[in-house]
């Protein structure tokens, strides 16, 4: 693939020949791998007692090291996931989120439901 030139809102391009440019414009596609933090609880209630807090203004890293059941409680940071190494659910809705940060996040709203729970993901970077 050529790489990302000055042409870089995308009006073309691809290997789909850019179906539907419109529609996909706000998502950035592509990319192999995404840098990830999540707020994983198995309770439905706790997952949306997270969301609420994310939704006043709580850093999501706050948020997570607070509602977090995973070993990635330190933030909720998973590091850089490849794709294929997600469970199927979560790695459609990491790859589908935009780039954001803890400070300004944009995360799955509803939570995403996965054999381990609900999970709240963001992503903060992408390659």
């Amino acid at each position: 693939m050529p790489p990302k030139g000055k042409g870089g809102k995308g009006a073309k391009g691809g290997a789909t020949g850019g179906e539907a440019p419109d529609k996909k414009a706000p998502t950035p596609k592509g990319g192999t791998s995404v840098k990830v933090r999540h707020i994983l609880c198995e309770k439905h209630g706790k997952v949306m007692e997270a969301m609420e807090k994310l939704k006043s203004g709580v850093r999501f890293s706050e948020v997570a090291t607070q509602y977090s059941e995973d070993k990635a409680r330190q933030g909720g940071d998973l590091g850089w996931m490849t794709r294929g190494s997600m469970v199927g659910p979560f790695q459609e809705a990491a790859f589908a989120l935009v780039v954001s940060t803890m400070d300004k996040p944009v995360y799955t709203d509803p939570p995403v439901k996965t054999k381990f729970g609900y999970h709240i993901i963001m992503v903060e970077g992408r390659k």
